[in-house]
């Protein structure tokens, strides 16, 4: 009799996060640098930051478990290297599905546009590190409610499509 495969587990609204990192870069692809805050504006990105422009895009994400693999694989890397915008503790953002929505602060809201990218030629990351784990586990989303976001920051699923709708 052959296993019945369960449907993937949906994170439920009410999971959260911190934010450990806040980071731009003044060009694309790039290293980015740690910001005390920054302002989040609605569909268009990170104030201060390259890929500010709009688009699906407008702000990155990757969990610090990402970057903890890559210090245990001998990279000496820190938040920001991966030329992610919000570097997030305790929540697998790359396990969001896409539509997921995320309060950031008081009042960000973000929403789950793109999983994972397609890594360009000449990436200063990966020359710089040797891998990128951003292709792979970074996350993208847009603004859909704009403010101000700094590290220490509480990141929570509001919504996940297909999943719960409410909180509870």
């Amino acid at each position: 009799m052959p296993l019945e495969k369960k449907p993937p587990t949906l994170p439920a609204p009410g999971r959260r996060g911190r934010i450990v990192a806040v980071s731009v870069s003044d060009r694309k692809g790039e290293v980015k640098h740690n910001v005390d805050q920054a302002q989040l504006l609605v569909e268009r990105g990170l104030a201060g930051d390259a890929h500010a422009e709009g688009g699906i895009r407008q702000v990155s994400l990757l969990a610090m478990a990402s970057i903890d693999k890559m210090v245990a694989a001998g990279a000496k890397v820190a938040p920001g290297d991966f030329a992610e915008n919000l570097t997030v503790e305790g929540l697998a953002v790359m396990s969001l599905p896409l539509g997921t929505r995320l309060q950031v602060g008081e009042a960000v809201e973000l929403e789950i546009t793109q999983i994972g990218k397609t890594c360009h030629k000449g990436c200063a990351i990966r020359e710089l590190v040797g891998d990128c784990v951003m292709p792979r586990e970074g996350v993208f989303a847009r603004v859909l409610k704009e403010g101000l976001v700094k590290p220490g920051d509480v990141i929570e699923v509001t919504d996940v499509p297909g999943g719960h709708s409410d909180r509870q």
